[in-house]
């Protein structure tokens, strides 16, 4: 840490470079966008070395970069309109009319690594979705607090707000979410709306057993003796373990993100 706030970059990347996945995995959960997520985090690091004289070490290296990374993204998705609850609906409905779209979904899950369909990763996949419809406030206090464990404590320095405000940040966000579940989720309610999880593994894993595959998730599982809150906590354990770089899914994830970005006019093209 002395190296590093004498100016020494080597020193300062190698502590950067302690928290920069998980750095890489918020943004990306703030933005469902690998080139913006490369972009910020390359901009996180410039302009934190750059004000690395600055750091007084009341918080720690790792909340002081994520206060920077959340006021770059903050900037960038105030230019952007929050995602509505029916997104991914948009994205299925793109796809089922430009066969390209649906040609370029099969190349990506025939040819890439990562390029297989997961039903843990695709409910990650929605959860990022949901989270998208939160103002960015709520947004970066839930996936704080609910994915990544950070104390309220270094949520109030990074959102510069209260603890009272952060509480209720927190308390709208999970509402929020629950609320959207509990009217589109077809793996918790009957009468959900969406089915896009069954639907996908029809598609990409023709030869597989729906029915076990489901049984194999504790949130389907639980969905008949669970209340809401229960089963957010579920999906929040899940999604905890889920890599978003790296997952054997990430691949089929991306382009499914740029096919529903572009139904919804935030991108021009897939």
């Amino acid at each position: 840490m002395k190296k590093a706030l004498e100016g020494d970059i080597h020193s300062f990347q190698a502590m950067f470079a302690e928290f920069q996945g998980q750095l890489k995995s918020y943004l990306y959960r703030l933005l469902a966008d690998r080139n913006d997520v490369d972009d910020l985090t390359h901009d996180t690091f410039i302009r934190a070395y750059d004000k690395i004289a600055s750091f007084n070490q009341e918080s720690s290296l790792k909340t002081w970069v994520f206060t920077i990374a959340t006021n770059l993204a903050y900037n960038l998705l105030k230019k952007r309109q929050r995602w509505t609850a029916d997104a991914q609906d948009q994205g299925k409905q793109y796809s089922i009319n430009t066969p390209d779209v649906r040609q370029a979904c099969r190349m990506v899950h025939a040819t890439s690594p990562l390029g297989a369909y997961e039903m843990k990763e695709h409910i990650d996949f929605c959860f990022i979705c949901i989270a998208k419809t939160l103002p960015v406030e709520n947004q970066v206090a839930l996936i704080l607090k609910d994915i990544y464990d950070f104390p309220v404590h270094d949520i109030c320095q990074i959102l510069e707000k209260t603890e009272g405000v952060v509480k209720h940040l927190l308390i709208d966000a999970r509402k929020t979410m629950m609320d959207i579940y509990d009217n589109r989720c077809a793996l918790i309610n009957k009468n959900g709306t969406c089915h896009q999880c069954s639907e996908l593994n029809g598609i990409y894993n023709p030869k597989q057993d729906q029915q076990q595959e489901l049984m194999k998730l504790d949130l389907v599982k639980g969905s008949k003796k669970f209340h809401r809150e229960k089963l957010f906590e579920l999906r929040t354990e899940l999604v905890k373990a889920i890599d978003l770089q790296h997952g054997v899914g990430s691949d089929l994830n991306e382009i499914l993100f740029r096919v529903t970005r572009k139904a919804i006019g935030e991108i021009d093209k897939v």
